[in-house]
C-alpha cells in the first residue's frame, strides 16, 4: 500500500482543498473551530429556522452541484462525480479536515444509490434530480421495536389496495425523520412468506403530509435526533415501490462499490486529540487538566493518539483493496469496530484527563474546558458500537470470514 499520493492524486487533492478553502461558507467555519452548530449534521441545518444556518446549507448544497460533488460516488450518467475510489477517499479526508459536511444524507449514500441500480427511468427522474441538488431530504424506515440487528423479523404492514399499498405499524430509530421530507421503509407484503421474503421496498413522499407521525427521541445529550414514527393506514402509490414485489430485503441490501473507509471519522478524532494536546499545554489547560498529577494519563493520551492513526490506516486499507477491484468483507468489520471503539476510548481519555471539569455539562460555562466538548462527546459515544452493527456482530464477522472459525 503507498501511503502517498500519486501526481494525479496530489492534483486531486489541491483542487479540492481549494475548493472548500474558496465557497465553504462562514457559518460552517465558525462551527467547526468552535465546535457548535453542528447536532444533526447538514440536513438538521437546512430545516434550521435560523436563516443564516438555513442559508449555509443550501449555498453549501448549490456549491457542491458545481462540480458533482454532492454525490462523488454515483456515476457521471446520473449526475454524480464519478470519482474513482482513491479520489473520493482524498475528498472524504480533505472535507472532514476543514469540518465541511457532507450535503444529501442517506438521499446520496443510501437510497439514491439504491434507485440507481434497482429503479426504472420515471423513478430514476422522479428522485435522483431532488437528491443532487438538496432539495429533498431522507430517512429510513429499517428498524422495529422488535426487528433491530433480527431486521428480516419487521412487521410493518402493506396491504395492495388496487394502486396503492396501505401502510401500518412502527419504525424505531428513524434518524432525522422531522427534518427529512421522504422515507424509504421496509414493509412485510406477504405474512405467510418465510421472513426473508414477503418483504418490499416503498417510498413515501412527503411523510408529513401523507399522515406518518413522527414522535422525537430525545437521547441521553438532551439532544433530537432520533424518532419513532408511526403508520396507520399510510397510503403509498405502488408505482413507488423499488424492484420487484416481496423481493425488497434484497433491493435494501443493495451496496453499491464506493468508498467505505469512514476516513472522516478517524481525522475527527486525531482532531480531537490534537486538541487535547494543545489545551492542555495552555496556562488554562495546566489548571484543568490532571496530566501533572497524573502522568499515566500522557501515556493515555499518546496511544489515542496512534490508534487514530491505526483507524486512519485500516480506512487507507479497505480504499486501496477497493481501488484494487476486490471487495472488502472482514475488513470493514475490522474498521468499523476498531474505529468506533477508538472514538469511545477518546472521549473516555478526554474526559478523564479533565478531571471534574469533565463533568461540567453547559457548553458556555465559564468553568468548561473546550466547551465541555468531552463531556458531550463521551455520552454521545455510547452507542457509536452499536449503530450501523454492533460491534459483537463485527466480531462474529471477523472470526468466522477472517480467521474462519466455526460459527458457535
Amino acid at each position: 500500500m503507498d501511503w502517498g499520493d500519486s501526481a494525479e492524486q496530489a492534483s486531486f487533492r489541491a483542487q479540492v482543498r481549494d475548493f472548500v478553502g474558496d465557497r465553504l461558507p462562514d457559518f460552517y467555519r465558525d462551527a467547526h473551530a468552535n465546535r457548535s452548530g453542528l447536532d444533526g449534521g447538514w440536513q438538521a441545518n437546512r430545516a434550521s429556522d435560523d436563516p443564516v444556518e438555513s442559508g449555509a446549507a443550501r449555498d453549501w448544497a448549490r456549491s457542491l452541484a458545481e462540480n458533482g460533488w454532492v454525490a462523488p460516488n454515483w456515476p457521471e450518467e446520473y449526475g454524480g462525480a464519478g470519482l474513482s475510489v482513491w479520489e473520493q477517499f482524498i475528498f472524504k479526508q480533505e472535507m472532514a479536515e476543514a469540518g465541511a459536511p457532507a450535503v444529501g444524507g442517506q438521499g446520496v449514500t443510501q437510497i439514491g444509490p439504491t434507485v440507481i441500480v434497482h429503479g426504472n427511468e420515471q423513478q430514476k427522474e422522479k428522485y435522483l434530480t431532488g437528491i443532487l441538488e438538496g432539495d429533498t431530504a431522507w430517512c429510513q424506515g429499517y428498524s422495529e421495536p422488535g426487528a433491530g440487528s433480527d431486521l428480516a423479523s419487521l412487521q410493518t404492514r402493506a396491504r395492495r389496495d388496487g394502486d396503492e399499498y396501505v401502510i401500518n405499524g412502527q419504525k424505531i430509530w428513524t434518524s432525522n425523520a422531522h427534518n427529512a421530507d421522504n422515507m424509504y421503509i421496509l414493509v412485510r407484503t406477504d405474512p405467510d412468506a418465510p421472513k426473508h421474503r414477503g418483504i418490499s421496498l416503498i417510498i413515501i413522499d412527503d411523510i408529513h403530509e401523507a399522515g406518518v407521525q413522527v414522535r422525537p427521541l430525545i437521547d441521553m445529550t438532551f439532544n433530537h435526533h432520533f424518532n419513532e414514527t408511526f403508520f396507520e393506514d399510510v397510503r403509498a402509490p405502488v408505482s413507488n415501490r423499488l424492484g420487484e414485489e416481496n423481493r425488497g430485503w434484497y433491493v435494501g441490501m443493495t451496496l453499491l462499490d464506493y468508498e467505505r473507509s469512514n476516513i472522516d471519522s478517524a481525522i475527527l478524532d486525531r482532531t480531537l486529540v490534537e486538541e487535547l494536546i494543545e489545551y492542555i499545554g495552555s496556562d488554562e489547560g495546566a489548571v484543568c487538566s490532571r496530566t501533572g498529577d497524573l502522568p499515566t494519563l500522557r501515556a493515555e493520551i499518546a496511544d489515542r493518539y496512534i490508534e487514530c492513526d491505526v483507524a486512519r490506516n485500516f480506512g487507507m486499507r479497505i480504499a486501496s483493496m477497493q481501488a484494487s477491484g476486490v471487495v472488502p468483507n472482514y475488513e470493514a468489520s475490522t474498521g468499523k469496530m476498531f474505529g468506533t471503539e477508538t472514538h469511545q476510548r477518546v472521549m473516555r481519555t478526554g474526559t478523564r484527563t479533565l478531571g471534574l471539569y469533565g463533568n461540567v455539562w453547559g457548553k458556555d460555562s465559564a468553568y468548561a474546558p473546550m466547551r465541555s466538548q468531552f463531556t458531550h462527546g463521551y455520552v454521545r459515544a455510547i452507542p457509536s458500537t452499536i449503530a450501523g452493527g454492533s460491534s459483537e456482530i463485527q466480531r462474529n464477522i471477523i472470526a468466522t470470514r477472517g480467521l474462519g472459525l466455526p460459527r458457535g
